[in-house]
């Protein structure tokens, strides 16, 4: 059975997750890459499969039937239904206005595939072949790692001017432009939109969405990937990514027990051995990652050989780059937790530790200065349990606001927190959690993974650290109504901003 809507296709998961409450279908893949050919014939792999094509509903007329079998138009789902609740399904779908139709059926002696068009057989394949008769390809891979330190920053007497510029960088700053394409609004569902805060313009970690309105369960939609990591170590530029996508799930109150991954390679010409290299490296630390915090990969995909010569014989590749989706089942959307600044005098605490390493940060990008490799590695065991302290903490409801550690550290953490909620902050980072002894510059915009800026109403001050005292943290400060944002290390003031500096810098790169 293939369904579809033309409206909407949140309207069409909808209606399936009514049919999933009652047990009405065993099977389902979306028509991605490949289409039919590739949704029915994954399905049909132990059984055979048997697909009339014409009655295939169609946007428009005059396609063939080779086309119906391949097209990748979207908003399309094919599902398994067992013949007795057929007319049961298709009732549902009827009453919410989404297309459904009966295209064929699972089941065909010597596990064929068989397709129909206009009352004659076009095409028999045995599955066995689709599946199996292609031999698979072996390529060199080479990966060849010499540790390569980043040079020293001269230190500054204050860090303005390099918060302003992070927060401009493309990869940091608002892409509120692309945003407010889309509809949050779908129904009413969204319990937690892509931007936040005072003015509903701040950046957020995730979004929350209720795809059965009478319920208070939701589903929280994160990502995390960063490519300025890959081209210096692919190994622990994944471990960022999947860390990343977690802990933004994690900070609106996503619950890692109910969480499931994607991946999304992209990377240049794998026929050459060190791009290879680069995507095996990958691979292993995916696999680490999701065996280590327990959440399994259910789908992903890939965009390969992005890459081609000029006419002058110039090689331009995309750099090795790693996007991890993440989503997570929450009980009662009512106790999600947003990344904006919510009161005057509320505590400030960073959770997880952070070190010296600076390659691949943004602060060294905005410096001008060429990063090494020594990307900050991503501690397994110790990130998964911040994440389930500060999980612990947000079910307890001893959180008010939680904001991810990723790019630009600490500073550009504090600052997006600050003029999202349109309040100061005021941070000393001498209780700040450390590894070794790193630099200010480390402290401040150091991009090492595991960490969270969290406030923490004075009410909840005992409960809060009830919940974390297992896990680095450390209290920084407060939230305040100067209008600043303030971080001060060694008894100096390094960085004092106004909200609204820091917000012009953040939103103006993209601005149309």
């Amino acid at each position: 059975m293939q369904i579809g809507n033309a409206i909407t296709e949140k309207k069409t998961l909808d209606t399936l997750l009514q049919a999933q409450a009652q047990g009405l279908y065993s099977c389902i893949t979306d028509c991605g890459a490949g289409g039919l050919s590739s949704a029915v014939g994954e399905m049909g792999e132990q059984l055979g499969a048997e697909v009339h094509l014409d009655r295939v509903p169609l946007k428009y007329a005059g396609l063939s039937y080779a086309e119906i079998w391949i097209s990748e138009a979207q908003e399309r789902m094919v599902l398994a239904v067992p013949p007795e609740n057929v007319e049961r399904i298709l009732k549902i779908f009827a009453d919410e206005d989404v297309e459904a139709t009966v295209i064929g059926h699972y089941g065909v002696e010597g596990r064929k595939l068989k397709l129909f068009y206009a009352g004659r057989q076009v095409c028999e394949l045995d599955m066995e072949f689709l599946h199996n008769g292609l031999p698979r390809p072996t390529k060199e891979a080479l990966w060849d790692f010499t540790p390569r330190p980043s040079p020293a920053v001269p230190p500054r007497g204050d860090y303005n001017e390099a918060l302003r510029k992070i927060l401009a960088s493309p990869n940091v700053a608002s892409k509120e432009w692309i945003i407010r394409q889309y509809d949050h609004e779908v129904q009413g569902g969204s319990a937690i939109k892509p931007l936040v805060g005072a003015t509903e313009d701040g950046p957020g970690d995730a979004a929350v969405v209720r795809p059965v309105l009478g319920s208070p369960r939701g589903v929280a939609i994160s990502c995390g990937m960063n490519p300025r990591l890959g081209p210096l170590d692919p190994y622990q530029s994944a471990l960022h990514a999947v860390d990343e996508a977690l802990r933004n799930c994690v900070a609106v109150g996503g619950n890692l027990d109910r969480t499931a991954i994607l991946d999304n390679f992209c990377w240049g010409n794998c026929n050459k051995p060190d791009r290879m290299g680069s995507l095996v490296q990958s691979a292993k630390s995916c696999y680490d990652a999701a065996k280590a915090y327990g959440t399994p990969f259910v789908s992903g995909k890939d965009s390969l050989n992005n890459e081609f010569q000029t006419r002058d014989g110039q090689t331009i590749a995309i750099p090795p780059t790693l996007l991890i989706s993440a989503i997570s089942v929450i009980d009662d959307v009512s106790r999600c937790v947003t990344s904006d600044a919510k009161e005057a005098g509320n505590y400030l605490f960073v959770l997880g530790r952070t070190g010296g390493q600076l390659g691949g940060s943004h602060y060294l990008l905005v410096e001008g200065v060429e990063s090494g490799n020594d990307v900050p590695p991503v501690d397994l065991s110790g990130s998964l349990k911040v994440m389930r302290a500060v999980q612990s903490a947000i079910q307890a409801g001893a959180i008010r606001a939680c904001h991810d550690l990723s790019e630009g550290g600490l500073a550009v953490a504090a600052a997006e927190m600050a003029f999202a909620g349109a309040l100061g902050v005021d941070l000393d980072l001498r209780a700040l959690p450390c590894e070794g002894e790193p630099s200010e510059a480390a402290k401040l915009f150091g991009e090492a993974a595991g960490r969270f800026l969290v406030e923490v109403a004075p009410d909840r001050y005992d409960a809060f650290l009830r919940c974390v005292r297992d896990v680095p943290f450390g209290e920084l400060g407060r939230v305040t109504d100067s209008g600043r944002i303030v971080l001060r290390s060694g008894g100096k003031t390094r960085i004092d901003l106004p909200l609204a500096d820091a917000k012009a810098a953040w939103q103006g790169t993209f601005r149309l």
